[in-house]
């Protein structure tokens, strides 16, 4: 690489090359955390089956081809952001009809894949898999979305999520317009009734959890009640969950902070269902939180062909 360079002073072709290179030297030796996380999930995946190598590989004479990944049932569209992960991984074309978070009809395609057929082969079912797992959960939340969206609440998730997989779970939650919830232990404080269970004083423990976590983390109190609820505002908590509150309990708390504390957040979660959800919305709390926008998410059904070559 050769540049002229006068302290610091470039002509404009001379500029554009450096910016270039630098790029080519840097973004493989440093890229950016999401993407190394999405590489070595994608890795593992694909690992994961083809093992020790693909044996119809080992037979076939590899050709251009075209496929297509087809709905066999209405969804909403989540995957996109980790295949073409995998596409710049392996070397394949994406060419998507839809982005993620758009709904889709049965019968509609959502993405043609050009490339190596043994490439392709190889990568089909790791590709329908995710696909579908976080279309499927996309697709269920969408529907507890369309729900509460009237009220103006929000609706989160929750850390019930599969192991080593609550990254790419929650994000398909994002592409079904929920909203994530803390990630994980060290994003927020949450005092659940376990925790509650080893505090002798409550007041006095919130003094010193003010002095001990960043200064820009939450506080979450979990109650069971509404007397629980005025110890956890006085205690000076940023967001009290209502915790399997009966919704006529729930009012009176949003009648109570709305009067004393109305600083404070209002979460509820517990028996959370497409057919309770509404009326838990109506109470007026600011959120709702439920674990089964991933354990309940049943799979869409989708399916992958190749053109005709």
């Amino acid at each position: 690489m050769k540049y002229n360079i006068k302290w610091l002073q470039f002509d404009n072709n001379d500029f554009k090359q450096f910016i270039k290179d630098c790029k080519d030297i840097i973004m493989p030796i440093k890229p950016k955390a999401d993407i190394v996380l999405k590489r070595r999930f994608i890795e593992d995946v694909i690992s994961e089956d083809v093992g020790r190598g693909d044996l119809f590989s080992r037979i076939s004479h590899s050709k251009e081809i075209r496929a297509y990944i087809i709905a066999k049932s209405d969804g909403v569209l989540a995957g996109v952001e980790y295949i073409d992960a995998m596409a710049n991984i392996y070397n394949v074309k994406l060419d998507w009809q839809l982005s993620d978070g758009d709904s889709f009809k049965k019968g509609e395609k959502l993405l043609y894949i050009s490339g190596e057929s043994k490439t392709i082969l190889s990568l089909e079912r790791s590709i329908l898999d995710i696909v579908l797992h976080a279309s499927s959960i996309a697709t269920l939340t969408s529907k507890f979305v369309q729900k509460v969206k009237p009220y103006g609440v929000k609706l989160l998730d929750t850390r019930k999520t599969r192991p080593l997989l609550r990254e790419f779970e929650k994000y398909a939650v994002r592409c079904g317009g929920g909203i994530n919830h803390r990630m994980g232990l060290d994003d927020c404080l949450m005092l659940k009734d376990t925790h509650l269970k080893t505090i002798d004083n409550l007041q006095e423990f919130m003094k010193e959890v003010r002095e001990k976590i960043p200064f820009t983390s939450k506080v979450e109190i979990e109650c069971e009640s509404l007397d629980m609820v005025k110890e956890a505002m006085s205690a000076g908590a940023d967001i009290v969950m209502c915790d399997n509150m009966p919704n006529s309990e729930i009012v009176k708390v949003v009648e109570f902070r709305d009067k004393n504390y109305p600083h404070i957040l209002l979460e509820a979660s517990g028996n959370v269902s497409l057919e309770t959800i509404e009326d838990i919305a109506k109470t007026g709390v600011d959120a709702i939180s439920s674990g089964s926008l991933i354990h309940q998410a049943n799979w869409i059904d989708l399916s992958m062909k190749v053109e005709d070559v």
